[in-house]
């Protein structure tokens, strides 16, 4: 069992170097669009604080290719100042002197928030030195960032090498729910995977199917496992090097007595006259692009018989108004039903908030790629090297 911060003993006036995940949506203008993970992180910041621990919190924000003012940490800083006032500091850069200098002038209960860990390349390369730099900022290391725990980088796997380590309430809470969901569902157990990248949801379907009740699949991924039944799915994406193992996955669960649902209907994409269409057959110029209504229909009546719900995955493809609807009447059936519902994954999340049902459901995980590896059974890297009680 891994180590927690209440097991953490006497931390008045240690430096914690807390890893947080302040990954936030941001407008052109740099304005913070969404703080639910910033305020998910508030639990573990305002423990760590009481007990009179000198909090140094590091985070990456986006995809930055060096500095990037337009993904600075700043405006984080300025939001954790409201909810801590008085107690935030804020420094321009992650590691080196200056930021040694404003660690060690903490004072206990002070929290000093540290520049984008990505604005050094480092960070992505688990650079052993870049590691080191940050561990020389604290005396304990605590891990709270679930969504990069899938990640083997310098500020979570790295330091944690190097320090005595812990997570925070976060993640402990991210894994009790999984673990709860997967070892013990609620029955009858749905879980619904979509998104483009079948490649990337076979294991992890291929693991809930020893769990799971039904299993519904959209999204571009769908007509992988269309395909593999001897459907014509027209110009749909296909992952061709994947159909065998789609059908593997079809006779398993077969074998095992669990109910996979495909789609039966489709809003395509008319790639002659670029209009989306309702249809139930995929034929030439078609590209299926979202579920159709008996689909939505037929999902919806399993999901209203649910004693628990899992979600991963579009069911189309969400970023276009054209094909979100199916994607977010799920959302809305999803919210209605009587079960345990958990949602992972950005784009779930977002539909779920869209579609204005985001108090509706149980439990909104903050990590799509480490949910996912937790779906598929696998072990978060991240993790493995925190230290066991």
């Amino acid at each position: 069992m891994l180590k927690t911060i209440r097991d953490l003993k006497d931390l008045k006036g240690k430096r914690v170097l807390l890893r947080a995940d302040f990954n936030l949506p941001l407008d052109k203008d740099g304005d913070i669009l969404d703080e639910n993970r910033l305020t998910a992180e508030l639990p573990t910041i305002a423990y760590l604080i009481k007990q009179g621990a000198r909090v140094v919190i590091c985070s990456h924000l986006g995809r930055p290719k060096g500095y990037d003012k337009y993904l600075s940490l700043f405006p984080v800083a300025v939001s954790l100042m409201k909810h801590f006032p008085n107690k935030v500091k804020f420094c321009d850069k992650t590691i080196g002197p200056e930021a040694e200098l404003a660690a060690n002038n903490l004072k206990d209960g002070e929290i000093l928030l540290l520049e984008n860990t990505r604005f050094d390349p480092r960070e992505k390369a688990n650079d052993r030195e870049f590691a080191e730099s940050l561990a020389k900022l604290a005396d304990i290391f605590v891990d709270d960032a679930f969504a990069t725990a899938h990640r083997t980088h310098a500020s979570n796997y790295g330091v944690a090498m190097k320090l005595p380590s812990a997570i925070g309430f976060l993640i402990e809470k991210e894994i009790n729910v999984f673990d709860k969901a997967l070892s013990n569902p609620q029955r009858p157990f749905v879980a619904i995977f979509g998104g483009a990248k079948v490649e990337d949801k076979l294991g992890m379907i291929a693991n809930v199917i020893d769990k799971a009740d039904v299993i519904l699949i959209g999204g571009a991924m769908a007509y992988t496992f269309l395909l593999s039944k001897g459907h014509n799915v027209g110009n749909s994406l296909v992952a061709l090097d994947r159909v065998n193992d789609a059908y593997q996955i079809l006779k398993l669960a077969e074998s095992k007595g669990v109910k996979i649902l495909l789609p039966v209907d489709h809003i395509a994409l008319n790639e002659e006259t670029g209009r989306a269409v309702k249809v139930t057959e995929l034929g030439q110029n078609l590209s299926g692009r979202d579920i159709g209504p008996k689909t939505v229909k037929l999902f919806c009546q399993e999901i209203a018989k649910s004693g628990q719900v899992i979600w991963n995955g579009p069911l189309g493809e969400y970023e276009n108004p054209k094909f979100k609807k199916g994607t977010i009447k799920i959302a809305k059936a999803i919210a209605s039903a009587h079960a345990d519902t958990i949602v992972g994954g950005g784009d779930s999340v977002s539909a779920v908030k869209v579609a204005g049902v985001e108090d509706k459901i149980s439990y909104l995980s903050t990590g799509g790629g480490a949910s996912l590896m937790l779906l598929e059974g696998k072990p978060l890297p991240a993790l493995e090297v925190i230290d066991k009680k």
